[in-house]
């Protein structure tokens, strides 16, 4: 595999972007090796400057739940593009995305749409708080919400205290007001909330995890948190920004049947351009601006070419929705023919999935939170994505990020897929 030209834009972008890259998981720093530079996609694939083919399996960090360019989406962008790229004032198309959100997904009685699933959390939060008078907020470890200051915390001494920044410039006072509580441990929330007791605002949480892998929230425990917040009058918000769309058309949220009471949500109702939404209890939505005092904007929020693409991505949902059934059959397939694989060099390593998400974990432990998922052989798992690489296969250059399916997939591309698996899993030293 020639990756010259690649290698020579990574050394050139290292003088004129931190890094070299945007965002920090695309410099294979937890892989090792050099990032490849994408000159386009389509259906399945991606191709690199140097003109490598492979099949795609990280899909944009999720919004390619239809592959590369969809016929459907480039239309809708091409016909957008032609009436113009953004007015800063009110489009129909607003109107018509917010309405197809509400009918899609029932727990959404008034939406307000954003640039990405960053400000969709923070936003929805910031809301939280302003309607229930109340600071603190409770985040699980390993649950990844954005880059705003309150989320980026880790748990202090054990998961039940104050929790401490990871990222320098992170306040203080920021991780003062964020408390750390174990994913699918109950008695860890319970022990916070009557810890601090009438001054939780809202806890949020991703119900099936993307950022630490993929790792589902059990029925039960989902079930005890809307529980508690009822009880408490804690907003429980779903960060459904990976989730949303992929799973189901209802999200999380529909397979785990808990309704909370704010929604974030990402990628896919953007067909793949920067978007965000936050959204839920009309109650709470009312305190955003300008209907009440929690202020929130954005000039490029609702963008006429993100609606586009957005609206076409969930109208194509709406109208075709077998679309999950072919992606669970898709993904099931790649699932056991993988598991084959690990079973033929003798190994019991982890393969979670849920939907068309899934992660491979290098570790023979059941993978159901941080704790357990952190177990994984990062290493190892390094040299098979470099041995998946060089057989034409694109995996999340991380351990701990989920890969992805699309409908774009063929039967072809899996059983290639399958038989690279087999073929890494023997070349690294297990």
């Amino acid at each position: 595999m020639n990756i010259k030209k690649s290698q020579q834009l990574f050394e050139e972008a290292k003088k004129y972007i931190p890094g070299g890259v945007n965002s920090p998981v695309r410099a294979f720093k937890s892989v090792g090796g050099t990032p490849l530079f994408m000159s386009k996609g389509s259906g399945s694939k991606m191709y690199d400057v140097d003109d490598n083919e492979y099949i795609d399996y990280i899909g944009g960090w999720g919004p390619h739940l239809f592959g590369h360019n969809p016929h459907f989406i480039k239309e809708a962008l091409l016909k957008a593009v032609e009436k113009g790229t953004s007015f800063g004032a009110p489009t129909e198309i607003e109107i018509k995305m917010a309405k197809l959100i509400l009918e899609l997904v029932p727990s959404i009685e008034m939406v307000r749409m954003v640039n990405s699933g960053t400000e969709a959390t923070m936003s929805a939060v910031r809301a939280a708080r302003g309607y229930t008078g109340k600071d603190k907020i409770i985040k699980f470890e390993g649950c990844y919400h954005g880059h705003g200051d309150f989320f980026l915390i880790k748990a202090g001494s054990g998961a039940l205290t104050f929790g401490v920044p990871t990222s320098p410039g992170v306040t203080k006072g920021n991780a003062a007001d964020t408390l750390v509580a174990d994913f699918n441990n109950i008695e860890s929330v319970k022990k916070l909330v009557k810890q601090n007791k009438n001054e939780i605002a809202t806890i949020i949480i991703e119900a099936v995890v993307g950022n630490m892998g993929t790792v589902r929230a059990k029925d039960s425990f989902t079930q005890e948190l809307r529980t508690i917040c009822d009880e408490e009058k804690i907003v429980l918000i779903f960060d459904e920004v990976m989730t949303g769309f992929r799973l189901a058309q209802g999200g999380a949220q529909e397979i785990l049947g808990v309704k909370p009471d704010l929604s974030t949500f990402g990628k896919i109702i953007g067909g793949g351009l920067p978007v965000g939404a936050y959204g839920g209890n009309k109650e709470i939505m009312e305190m955003v601006s300008p209907s009440g005092p929690v202020y929130q904007a954005g000039t490029l929020s609702g963008n006429p070419l993100a609606m586009n693409a957005g609206y076409a991505a969930l109208i194509y949902i709406k109208e075709h929705p077998e679309v999950y059934q072919t992606l669970e059959e898709k993904s099931a397939y790649l699932e056991n023919g993988i598991k084959d694989g690990i079973k033929s060099v003798g190994k019991n390593f982890q393969f979670n999935r849920i939907g068309s998400m899934m992660t491979f974990f290098f570790t023979e432990e059941k993978v159901t939170d941080f704790s357990t998922a952190v177990k994984s052989d990062t290493k190892l798992y390094g040299k098979y994505f470099h041995e998946m690489l060089n057989r034409g296969i694109y995996l999340p250059p991380a351990q701990f990020e989920a890969m992805f399916v699309s409908i774009a997939h063929t039967k072809a591309d899996l059983d290639k897929t399958i038989r690279a698996s087999q073929e890494a899993l023997k070349a690294i030293s297990l």
